[in-house]
């Protein structure tokens, strides 16, 4: 997908961001990217170009309608991706945000990217052809058995799949993937998982769940004012303060 490129950009109007190894920051803080792929537009982004000692370099805008990017302009304090990491993406989608994951993890890390939809598992199937470091997984998130031999532990989980069962299937996926000590963020969108309730109150529940699972929730975070109705929980995996 085309997406024009800005030229010319001076390396110190984009500089990495604290504590998130593989994202960066422009003015007004926007985010950014580097792109693995020079050139290389996935959905119409922004990008700008620099020279840096000599070398090219392209970033790419990342836009907090994304949920992982309202995340950080809300003050996240680590989503435990950085270049290396091995991810697990449930909810996938067309891969917009599993684009940026990818540039993140670079090319000694993995993103396996789970998504149920036909549609948009075409699309991340076309990513994956250029992001070799995408592995799509046309699957439903909520049976990872079908899915287990094409996945080797990883160090995060990243969960958006907007199901009332959510904490179910990110725990369930957790047994089978996650590491021990691992991490884990997940976007919980409050009407998907409960209409008639307030968003804290969903909030709340859905942690407790998770607690119940092995999740250990550090930081939990409103996305508001970018993502109104949604929080975002990062946390730690430990399965042995289960009770099976």
């Amino acid at each position: 997908m085309g997406g024009r490129g800005r030229k010319g950009g001076s390396s110190k109007s984009i500089l990495p961001r604290d504590n998130l190894p593989g994202v960066f920051k422009g003015t007004e803080e926007t985010l950014f990217t580097k792109n693995m792929i020079i050139g290389d537009s996935v959905y119409g982004e922004k990008r700008t170009t620099v020279i840096e000692d000599g070398e090219k370099i392209e970033y790419r805008q990342w836009d907090p309608s994304c949920k992982l990017a309202a995340a950080i302009r809300c003050g996240v304090g680590q989503i435990y991706m950085s270049p290396g990491s091995k991810v697990l993406y449930l909810g996938a989608a067309s891969g917009t945000t599993v684009s940026h994951v990818s540039d993140i993890v670079g090319p000694e890390g993995l993103v396996y990217a789970v998504e149920f939809a036909p549609r948009p598992g075409r699309d991340l199937i076309d990513l994956s052809r250029k992001r070799t470091n995408i592995i799509p997984i046309i699957e439903d998130a909520r049976y990872p058995r079908k899915y287990c031999m094409l996945i080797k532990m990883v160090d995060t989980i990243f969960a958006d799949v907007a199901q009332p069962n959510q904490a179910d299937i990110v725990g369930l996926n957790a047994q089978f993937f996650l590491k021990d000590e691992g991490h884990f963020v997940i976007s919980i969108k409050a009407n998907c998982i409960d209409r008639t309730a307030k968003p804290e109150v969903v909030f709340a529940n859905e942690v407790t769940k998770m607690k119940e699972k092995g999740m250990e929730v550090r930081e939990p975070l409103s996305l508001e004012p970018y993502q109104l109705g949604h929080a975002v929980v990062v946390g730690i995996y430990r399965p042995e303060t289960v009770q099976w």
